[in-house]
């Protein structure tokens, strides 16, 4: 009984993990207003080592459409403002000799649908992730029923896994739908 338990928990747990992760990746897909979070892939070289743009510049968003970024050090504004146009976000720096400011533009429909159709293949591979820990787990399950757990005992944990599934599932297809929202919102 204590194996079925850890079964379901390590499922649940690894599940959750593949909900976070969506919720990550639409934190990067950016929905026509600006955040410091669409600058997350920013990787600056920073004294010989790629290091993150957080972690050597202050990032703020005075309003919808702007992103200013307060590198810690001045002599840090030539090589943020390379790694922006390297990175291929689509924004274009301007260097003031204090800050960066990047103006986020508007998106296009065209440029909306596409982001809709990336939001559309993260949710899918989130649940593709969930089916995989469903099967994972199943397998388990019938490897403790063939040591001699109770057959009884291996459907219920079948019926809850499945359950966790569908829940998931569920969870994922919500946060597409309110991504999308949020993407096609003008």
């Amino acid at each position: 009984m204590e194996e079925i338990e850890f079964i379901l928990d390590s499922t649940k747990e690894a599940m959750n993990g593949s909900v976070a992760h969506l919720e990550k990746s639409f934190l990067n897909i950016r929905a026509g207003k600006a955040s410091p979070q669409m600058l997350g892939s920013v990787f600056v070289d920073y004294y010989g080592s790629q290091t993150p743009l957080s972690q050597i510049a202050n990032i703020n968003v005075p309003d919808a459409r702007t992103i200013t970024i307060q590198p810690y050090e001045k002599n840090m504004l030539q090589p943020i403002e390379k790694a922006i146009m390297v990175a291929n976000l689509g924004f274009n720096p301007m260097n003031n000799g204090d800050i960066i400011i990047i103006s986020v533009p508007p998106l296009t429909e065209e440029r909306r649908r596409d982001l809709v159709k990336q939001a559309k293949h993260e949710a899918e591979e989130a649940k593709i992730g969930i089916r995989n820990h469903r099967k994972d787990a199943n397998t388990d399950i019938k490897k403790l029923e063939k040591e001699g757990t109770s057959e009884d005992s291996c459907k219920v944990a079948e019926e809850t896994v499945q359950k966790m599934t569908d829940a998931f599932i569920k969870k994922i297809e919500e946060h597409l739908v309110t991504k999308e929202a949020e993407i096609m919102k003008v």
